[in-house]
């Protein structure tokens, strides 16, 4: 069955090359994704398939069978803002540098060659999850969102996690781009950080620059104290845990002719450990502020929840880590691997047994302007053949999943979850 399977996928590769192509030149942000879904149930619509459920704007699902076990799939549909991507959006600049769209692609691969071989005809459920909003920007747009009451978290998976979802998923398969990797074709078993988002508002007091700066309070001076006072906290950073700070100002003042009043700094906290992630975030607070006050001005502090650290399921990499080897050898597979990226799919690995592997085939930056796809071959095709080929693994040996499931612990209750992110009710 395996082989029929490639077979499919590769006599598809046309319809889903050219799709793939049309959706990295169609890039938008998060809960913005209406013409990238368009192009996506177009698609889904001439090769039989009906849309099950739809929710937070622009995610939805489909589903192939019935029963146990449930296999969930998952690819993200936003971009993120790249100034001078040749795709990026004149207005807002999201533009694909983070890859998404390839997700999308390989998953419709995968899934439409799985439909046509009749996989789930002894038993057994398929759904994929084509989610919204993963990247952490655009966070005003988010915010109106929230207030409006039509979220409750600023990205896809977290809102998807506290709607129930997912609660009828045995396993979940992600993956994701590795950009320009040189030495490796694909990774399992990584690890992601997670992080805490912070905004600081240093309050000062305006006055005439140059006339009488004696009067006024600068605000961006108490920034730049607090600056170099994070600097010398970083010393103090355990190296194991990959602690992270970083931001940047998003107002600095109104006038030059004015000692500035208002500054706001937003940033990140990044670390693999969850108390560390929390320790630092308060120290940081502590200095704002204090810096603030050493300069006789004032910093308020606004703290909210990120993504939480992702841990995958090393049970569920061993079948995906199988297939793998399939096309290509041990040392070209990347194992093991502490990244400081983060993302909402560490929220969903709390509760389910989730993996997220990476692939190749890109040149450039991740996140930046030049990334490009090189490699149709490694990037799309090869890709959805290792999902398929897990998903038929899973679905022919139910002791596969018996064990992934035995062995998996959740991080944490949902009702925990909810105090996490702030939710009351």
């Amino acid at each position: 069955m395996k082989k029929q399977c490639i077979e499919l996928i590769d006599s598809q590769s046309n319809e889903i090359l050219e799709l793939s192509k049309r959706l990295f030149e169609t890039p938008e942000l998060g809960f913005k994704e209406h013409k990238t879904k368009a192009l996506i149930q177009d698609f889904l619509k001439k090769e039989g398939f009906t849309v099950s459920k739809e929710y937070f704007e622009t995610g939805f699902e489909i589903t192939i069978g019935s029963g146990k076990p449930h296999i969930g799939l998952i690819c993200e549909l936003d971009a993120i803002p790249t100034q001078g991507h040749r795709c990026a959006d004149p207005v807002d600049h999201a533009a694909h540098s983070c890859g998404h769209s390839t997700q999308v692609g390989i998953m419709l691969s995968a899934i439409t060659a799985l439909k046509k071989l009749d996989a789930v005809k002894n038993g057994g459920t398929i759904t994929l999850f084509f989610t919204p909003a993963e990247e952490f920007c655009d966070l005003a747009y988010r915010k109106e969102l929230q207030k409006a009451g039509k979220i409750k978290t600023l990205s896809g998976k977290t809102n998807m996690l506290l709607a129930g979802c997912f609660d009828d998923i045995d396993l979940c398969i992600h993956m994701h781009g590795m950009g320009e990797y040189r030495g490796y074709k694909f990774s399992v078993d990584s690890t992601l950080a997670g992080f805490l988002y912070k905004e600081y508002n240093f309050i000062g007091k305006a006055s005439h620059a140059a006339v009488c700066p004696d009067q006024g309070v600068n605000a961006l001076n108490a920034f730049a104290l607090f600056q170099s006072a994070v600097g010398m906290l970083r010393e103090t950073f355990v190296d194991e845990d990959k602690n992270r700070v970083h931001g940047m100002i998003t107002k600095g003042g109104d006038t030059v002719n004015s000692i500035p009043s208002h500054v706001v700094y937003e940033g990140y906290v990044r670390s693999f450990n969850t108390l560390k992630l929390q320790s630092i975030s308060d120290q940081l607070t502590h200095t704002a502020k204090h810096c603030a006050q050493a300069l006789n001005g004032e910093c308020e502090v606004h703290d909210m929840p990120g993504y939480l650290p992702f841990h995958q399921n090393h049970d569920l990499n061993k079948v995906i880590y199988k297939n793998m080897l399939e096309f290509t050898t041990e040392d070209q597979i990347l194992t093991d691997e502490k990244s400081v990226a983060a993302g909402d799919i560490g929220d969903l690995g709390c509760f389910i047994p989730t993996i997220q592997f990476g692939y190749t085939g890109f040149k450039g930056t991740m996140h930046g302007k030049d990334l490009e796809v090189i490699s149709e071959q490694e990037v799309y095709i090869e890709p959805a053949k290792i999902v398929a080929m897990s998903v038929l693994d899973l679905l022919q040996d139910p002791s596969l999943v018996d064990n992934i499931k035995k062995n998996f612990k959740p991080e944490m209750t949902m009702e925990e979850y909810k105090q996490y992110v702030g939710i009351t009710d």
